[in-house]
């Protein structure tokens, strides 16, 4: 993974691309970078999840960005990455979660208070952060908690404690 080379103020995040729009992920919550491998199938699960990873003694679950926002799957691509990031499964339980996220080879710094609301967060999905500008394009932040409902968090983590 590539760092950029200038040296500035702000949080470190991991940039991805959803199609053409690039959004962050703050680098506190990544937990490691992977190359993409295979997973094991989630049977009824809704198409955007992408399956189970068997990875250091831990069944994590695995979701497709890409399906879930664009409709169609992460493609099959080098810089395409499986990103594992720290998720509260419950309450007070922490768990790991993982994502494929496509060009998710670059990390960049980005001050927190450039970051601004969209003006259109009713209606917009949970984990839709704020968007700052970057030269002449938007990023926006993505935010880990608001990936699963309750309904999606129960069915992907009840899954790991099942004999």
């Amino acid at each position: 993974m590539q760092t950029s080379s200038k040296p500035s103020a702000g949080e470190l995040y991991l940039q991805f691309q959803l199609g053409e729009d690039r959004y962050a992920l703050a680098a506190r919550e990544v937990v490691e970078v992977l190359p993409r491998r295979r997973l094991k199938q989630i049977p009824e699960a809704p198409d955007w999840v992408a399956g189970l990873l068997a990875h250091r003694g831990q069944m994590i679950p695995v979701l497709d960005l890409s399906r879930r926002v664009l409709g169609r799957p992460a493609l099959a691509r080098s810089s395409t990455r499986l990103v594992l990031v720290h998720f509260a499964a419950a309450a007070e339980e922490a768990a790991v979660l993982g994502l494929l996220l496509e060009q998710a080879t670059h990390t960049l710094r980005l001050p927190d208070e450039a970051f601004q609301s969209s003006g259109l967060e009713a209606g917009q999905p949970d984990y839709l952060g704020p968007v700052q500008g970057k030269g002449a394009e938007l990023i926006q932040r993505i935010k880990v908690s608001g990936l699963l409902d309750d309904t999606m968090r129960a069915l992907l983590f009840q899954t790991q404690g099942r004999g």
